[in-house]
């Protein structure tokens, strides 16, 4: 295998892909800004969480069974086979719950996650909406894991890309012309997986596939063996949501309603941050995990060297561009050109971006930890930048230096893992060739 080749194709496809999954969250917020206005971003906000735990649970079952697959293809198993029907089977299950809760507790939700009675008015359609169709958005995950480490990354990109462009311009129609407002952006957002899954279909119809829709009795033993290689996927995307939440409460108090939409501002332009960053983790992962497959520690050295540069790479450009552009980023999202929104959120996005030179390192550390099956490795790192460090950091700094030390945290809590990161590497990594 050429590696460099096979890791620009993999990396730069899985990047653009990942990129434009990101941007339907940001049309989403900017049309509901232009629609709404503030108290709409508050509410989107509010419910970010929710939207990260559904694609949480797919990302840690369709990159886990995915990778899970890809092992075995190297090693020429046929256990592999089975991985496709159990993670479809058992995300389908997961999803119902979310979509009945969503249905019949809207309200519930959005009290739950700190929205007061005026917030949850404006967003209780939109919750209901994106809800329901929390199987779809669990199907996408896993068809495009399973695509993508079948050597079709073109194809999930295309899959990836579709989805977010329909969303965009369905967002548009039904929020304007129609005049749907939130719930049109719901509607659109809820059935842009729905696209990705279709155009998935079109490899699995293929001769070039290999995955086999082989259907078996569900297996929680094949779930748990899947999820214990995703669950730094699960991590990374649920701790957007941890943070987000944690940052809401802390911000409620701190500059109420404004606060949390200027947050909203900094969340949106961070989701298209780590999605680079998921990237590079999702695009390098097919690639390690056949190297391992064939023992080719050599490689896999070489892979996570590249993963890093390119991590590094993206940080310099990504905070650059936050520094020399702050005042037209922030103001994107502020209709109503709020004074205190603005302040708020300018500051916010320079204190707050410096902390991916560390966030990107972490998210690819991770993401070839799992390719590898060291499991135990990529989830000391997971729970480090998704709960440990940048919960506490939060609730201390915020403490300390009140808005100011939210924003700060997480540069904070993103170094703490990095220390951890890098020991896992050396430990886990090293052991291999041995």
């Amino acid at each position: 295998m050429n590696v460099k080749k096979q890791f620009a194709k993999y990396v730069s496809q899985n990047i653009l892909g990942m990129v434009g999954m990101s941007l339907y969250v940001i049309a989403d917020t900017y049309f509901i800004s232009l629609a709404v206005g503030a108290k709409g971003i508050a509410a989107l906000n509010l419910v970010l969480p929710i939207y990260s735990i559904i694609f949480a649970v797919g990302a840690m079952i369709g990159v886990g069974s995915a990778i899970r697959f890809a092992v075995n293809g190297g090693r020429k198993s046929a256990e592999g086979d089975k991985y496709f029907s159990n993670a479809l089977f058992w995300g389908t299950a997961i999803g119902l719950i979310f979509s009945a809760v969503g249905f019949f507790f809207p309200d519930k939700v959005i009290s739950f996650m700190g929205g007061d009675s005026e917030i949850t008015a404006v967003g209780l359609g939109y919750t209901r909406i994106f809800m329901s169709f929390a199987p779809f958005f669990i199907w996408n995950h896993i068809c495009n894991a399973f695509v993508r480490n079948d050597g079709a990354p073109s194809v999930s990109m295309a899959a990836t890309l579709s989805s977010s462009l329909f969303n965009i311009a369905a967002d548009y129609i039904l929020m304007f012309p129609l005049g749907m407002g939130m719930d049109g952006a719901a509607l659109a957002t809820a059935i842009s997986p729905v696209i990705g899954v279709l155009v998935c279909c079109k490899h699995f119809a293929s001769k070039k596939c290999t995955v086999k829709l082989k259907f078996s009795k569900p297996s929680l033993k094949r779930l748990a063996s899947a999820c214990m290689l995703g669950i730094s996927s699960f991590v990374g995307e649920i701790s957007s949501g941890v943070t987000t939440a944690v940052f809401n409460r802390l911000i409620l108090s701190a500059a109420g309603n404004i606060g949390v939409a200027a947050y909203g501002v900094i969340a949106n332009c961070s989701i298209v941050a780590v999605s680079v960053y998921n990237g590079i983790a999702q695009g390098s992962q097919p690639i390690a995990s056949r190297l391992y497959g064939d023992g080719d520690i050599k490689g896999i050295r070489k892979v996570i060297m590249l993963a890093a540069l390119t991590a590094l790479g993206v940080s310099a450009v990504l905070i650059s561009a936050v520094f020399i552009f702050t005042k037209p980023v922030a103001g994107i999202f502020n209709s109503e050109n709020d004074l205190l929104l603005a302040a708020y959120a300018e500051k916010g996005l320079r204190l707050y971006f410096p902390g991916f030179v560390f966030a990107g390192l972490n998210i690819a550390g991770a993401g070839l930890l799992s390719a590898v099956e060291e499991a135990s490795g990529a989830f000391a790192v997971s729970v480090s930048r998704g709960f440990v460090s940048i919960i506490l950091c939060a609730v201390i700094m915020s403490a300390l230096w009140g808005l100011n030390g939210v924003w700060l945290s997480f540069a904070a809590a993103e170094l703490i893992t990095f220390f951890v990161t890098a020991y896992q590497i050396k430990k886990n990594i090293s052991k291999l060739g041995k």
